[in-house]
Protein backbone atom coordinates (compact mmCIF):
# COMPACT_ATOMS: atom_id res chain seq x y z
CA UNK A 1 0.00 0.00 0.00
CA UNK A 2 1.38 3.64 -0.77
CA UNK A 3 2.01 6.48 1.43
CA UNK A 4 -0.97 8.16 -0.32
CA UNK A 5 -3.23 5.11 -0.23
CA UNK A 6 -1.94 4.75 3.61
CA UNK A 7 -3.18 8.75 4.44
CA UNK A 8 -6.50 7.88 2.38
CA UNK A 9 -9.58 7.08 4.70
CA UNK A 10 -7.54 7.35 7.78
CA UNK A 11 -9.49 9.92 9.37
CA UNK A 12 -13.29 9.13 9.99
CA UNK A 13 -15.57 11.46 7.62
CA UNK A 14 -16.96 14.15 9.60
CA UNK A 15 -20.00 16.31 8.32
CA UNK A 16 -18.14 20.22 7.76
CA UNK A 17 -20.81 22.74 9.06
CA UNK A 18 -22.68 24.70 6.47
CA UNK A 19 -21.35 27.69 6.23
CA UNK A 20 -24.63 29.50 4.20
CA UNK A 21 -25.16 32.36 6.59
CA UNK A 22 -24.51 30.69 9.83
CA UNK A 23 -21.59 31.33 12.07
CA UNK A 24 -20.72 30.26 15.96
CA UNK A 25 -19.84 31.69 18.97
CA UNK A 26 -18.66 28.85 21.34
CA UNK A 27 -17.91 28.57 25.01
CA UNK A 28 -15.41 26.10 25.78
CA UNK A 29 -14.47 25.55 29.60
CA UNK A 30 -11.25 23.41 30.20
CA UNK A 31 -11.55 20.00 31.76
CA UNK A 32 -8.45 20.27 33.84
CA UNK A 33 -8.12 23.50 35.07
CA UNK A 34 -10.11 26.81 35.43
CA UNK A 35 -10.02 28.19 31.43
CA UNK A 36 -12.54 29.22 29.01
CA UNK A 37 -12.32 29.50 25.65
CA UNK A 38 -14.57 32.34 23.25
CA UNK A 39 -14.53 32.59 20.14
CA UNK A 40 -16.33 32.38 16.91
CA UNK A 41 -16.35 29.97 13.89
CA UNK A 42 -18.08 29.16 10.39
CA UNK A 43 -17.07 25.07 11.33
CA UNK A 44 -17.33 24.38 14.95
CA UNK A 45 -16.03 20.75 14.67
CA UNK A 46 -12.87 21.96 12.76
CA UNK A 47 -12.18 24.68 14.86
CA UNK A 48 -12.33 22.63 17.91
CA UNK A 49 -9.74 19.85 16.44
CA UNK A 50 -7.30 22.81 15.70
CA UNK A 51 -6.67 23.60 19.19
CA UNK A 52 -6.38 19.78 19.77
CA UNK A 53 -6.94 16.44 18.01
CA UNK A 54 -8.64 14.80 21.54
CA UNK A 55 -10.34 18.16 22.26
CA UNK A 56 -13.44 16.36 23.50
CA UNK A 57 -10.93 15.30 26.54
CA UNK A 58 -9.43 18.95 26.39
CA UNK A 59 -12.67 20.68 27.54
CA UNK A 60 -16.05 19.86 29.24
CA UNK A 61 -18.43 19.46 26.38
CA UNK A 62 -21.23 19.19 29.42
CA UNK A 63 -20.51 22.69 30.24
CA UNK A 64 -19.55 23.98 26.77
CA UNK A 65 -22.17 25.87 24.75
CA UNK A 66 -22.32 26.97 21.55
CA UNK A 67 -24.61 30.48 20.21
CA UNK A 68 -26.10 29.92 16.77
CA UNK A 69 -26.14 33.68 15.48
CA UNK A 70 -26.49 33.81 11.96
CA UNK A 71 -24.34 36.49 9.95
CA UNK A 72 -20.45 37.30 11.03
CA UNK A 73 -21.18 40.26 12.08
CA UNK A 74 -23.34 39.07 14.80
CA UNK A 75 -20.67 36.71 15.90
CA UNK A 76 -18.18 39.29 16.13
CA UNK A 77 -20.20 41.30 18.08
CA UNK A 78 -21.36 38.34 20.79
CA UNK A 79 -18.03 37.26 21.32
CA UNK A 80 -16.99 41.10 22.11
CA UNK A 81 -19.36 41.05 24.30
CA UNK A 82 -17.46 38.37 26.05
CA UNK A 83 -14.32 39.69 25.71
CA UNK A 84 -15.11 42.94 26.96
CA UNK A 85 -17.00 41.77 29.87
CA UNK A 86 -13.77 40.63 31.66
CA UNK A 87 -10.79 42.05 30.91
CA UNK A 88 -9.04 41.54 33.87
CA UNK A 89 -9.29 37.42 33.63
CA UNK A 90 -7.65 37.23 30.35
CA UNK A 91 -4.93 34.26 30.75
CA UNK A 92 -3.05 32.38 29.04
CA UNK A 93 -3.75 29.10 26.85
CA UNK A 94 -2.73 25.65 28.51
CA UNK A 95 0.36 24.28 27.02
CA UNK A 96 -1.41 21.51 24.93
CA UNK A 97 -3.25 23.86 23.10
CA UNK A 98 -1.60 23.80 19.06
CA UNK A 99 0.02 27.12 18.60
CA UNK A 100 -0.90 27.31 15.11
CA UNK A 101 -4.89 27.55 16.20
CA UNK A 102 -4.44 31.11 17.00
CA UNK A 103 -7.19 32.98 19.41
CA UNK A 104 -4.64 33.22 22.02
CA UNK A 105 -5.99 36.50 23.63
CA UNK A 106 -9.23 34.65 23.74
CA UNK A 107 -8.74 32.35 26.98
CA UNK A 108 -10.21 33.53 30.44
CA UNK A 109 -9.61 32.60 33.92
CA UNK A 110 -12.25 32.26 36.63
CA UNK A 111 -15.14 33.15 34.78
CA UNK A 112 -16.90 29.76 34.71
CA UNK A 113 -19.32 30.69 37.29
CA UNK A 114 -20.50 33.33 34.96
CA UNK A 115 -20.00 33.04 31.78
CA UNK A 116 -22.49 30.32 31.09
CA UNK A 117 -25.53 32.52 32.48
CA UNK A 118 -24.36 35.78 30.48
CA UNK A 119 -24.70 33.67 27.11
CA UNK A 120 -27.86 32.19 28.37
CA UNK A 121 -29.13 35.97 28.63
CA UNK A 122 -27.50 37.46 26.11
CA UNK A 123 -28.75 35.02 23.62
CA UNK A 124 -32.01 34.89 24.53
CA UNK A 125 -32.29 38.91 24.40
CA UNK A 126 -30.91 38.84 21.10
CA UNK A 127 -32.95 35.83 19.91
CA UNK A 128 -29.86 33.43 19.16
CA UNK A 129 -30.42 29.93 18.99
CA UNK A 130 -28.45 28.37 21.88
CA UNK A 131 -27.05 24.86 21.75
CA UNK A 132 -26.19 23.55 25.54
CA UNK A 133 -24.45 21.12 26.37
CA UNK A 134 -22.56 21.21 23.29
CA UNK A 135 -21.90 17.40 23.84
CA UNK A 136 -26.06 17.06 21.96
CA UNK A 137 -24.97 19.25 19.23
CA UNK A 138 -21.88 17.25 18.68
CA UNK A 139 -23.83 13.89 19.07
CA UNK A 140 -26.14 15.24 16.36
CA UNK A 141 -23.13 16.12 14.18
CA UNK A 142 -21.91 13.30 14.32
CA UNK A 143 -24.90 10.81 13.92
CA UNK A 144 -24.78 12.60 10.59
CA UNK A 145 -21.97 10.26 9.68
CA UNK A 146 -22.87 7.14 11.88
CA UNK A 147 -23.70 5.05 8.81
CA UNK A 148 -20.13 4.98 7.80
CA UNK A 149 -18.73 3.99 11.10
CA UNK A 150 -19.03 0.74 10.63
CA UNK A 151 -16.97 0.12 7.49
CA UNK A 152 -14.84 2.45 8.77
CA UNK A 153 -14.01 1.09 11.50
CA UNK A 154 -13.61 -2.42 10.17
CA UNK A 155 -11.27 -0.96 8.03
CA UNK A 156 -9.34 0.60 10.08
CA UNK A 157 -8.92 -2.57 12.37
CA UNK A 158 -8.13 -4.87 9.26
CA UNK A 159 -4.85 -2.35 8.59
CA UNK A 160 -4.33 -2.51 12.31
CA UNK A 161 -4.77 -6.52 12.63
CA UNK A 162 -2.82 -6.74 8.91
CA UNK A 163 0.73 -5.00 10.58
CA UNK A 164 0.30 -6.75 13.59
CA UNK A 165 0.49 -10.10 12.15
CA UNK A 166 3.17 -9.17 8.83
CA UNK A 167 5.49 -6.79 10.17
CA UNK A 168 7.75 -6.13 13.36
CA UNK A 169 6.26 -3.44 15.91
CA UNK A 170 9.43 -0.66 14.46
CA UNK A 171 7.58 -0.96 11.37
CA UNK A 172 4.17 -0.36 11.86
CA UNK A 173 2.35 2.90 11.23
CA UNK A 174 0.63 3.86 14.38
CA UNK A 175 -1.42 6.12 12.68
CA UNK A 176 -4.56 3.55 12.42
CA UNK A 177 -4.59 1.99 15.70
CA UNK A 178 -4.82 6.13 16.79
CA UNK A 179 -6.84 6.90 14.61
CA UNK A 180 -9.58 4.11 14.85
CA UNK A 181 -8.96 5.00 19.19
CA UNK A 182 -9.15 8.79 19.12
CA UNK A 183 -12.56 8.67 16.27
CA UNK A 184 -14.34 6.30 19.21
CA UNK A 185 -12.89 8.21 22.47
CA UNK A 186 -14.99 10.92 20.74
CA UNK A 187 -17.71 9.41 19.62
CA UNK A 188 -18.15 7.81 23.71
CA UNK A 189 -17.16 11.01 24.75
CA UNK A 190 -20.65 12.83 23.49
CA UNK A 191 -22.91 10.04 24.29
CA UNK A 192 -23.18 7.69 21.17
CA UNK A 193 -24.30 4.36 21.44
CA UNK A 194 -21.18 2.28 19.90
CA UNK A 195 -22.67 -0.61 20.83
CA UNK A 196 -25.07 -0.48 18.15
CA UNK A 197 -22.85 1.34 16.05
CA UNK A 198 -19.65 -0.89 15.66
CA UNK A 199 -19.08 -4.84 14.54
CA UNK A 200 -18.12 -7.05 17.24
CA UNK A 201 -14.29 -6.87 16.84
CA UNK A 202 -13.96 -3.24 16.63
CA UNK A 203 -16.55 -3.36 20.14
CA UNK A 204 -13.55 -6.14 21.45
CA UNK A 205 -10.46 -4.35 19.78
CA UNK A 206 -11.46 -0.83 21.81
CA UNK A 207 -12.60 -2.62 24.80
CA UNK A 208 -8.56 -4.20 25.12
CA UNK A 209 -7.88 -0.62 24.13
CA UNK A 210 -9.44 1.02 27.10
CA UNK A 211 -8.45 -1.72 29.70
CA UNK A 212 -11.84 -2.91 29.85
Amino acid sequence: MSSSEREKGADWDLPRTSTRGRTFVYVLPSLSEDLTKVGFTQDPIQRFRSFHPRFFALFDLEQGMLAEVGPLREARRLERLLIERWPAHRASPPLLVSDAAGGHTEWFRGIAGEVGPFVRRTTERYGYTLHAPLSAWLRARFMERADSLYDWSLRMLAMIEWQAANLLPEARDPRYAQALGDTLDACNAVGMDLAALLAPAVQAWYAAQRGC
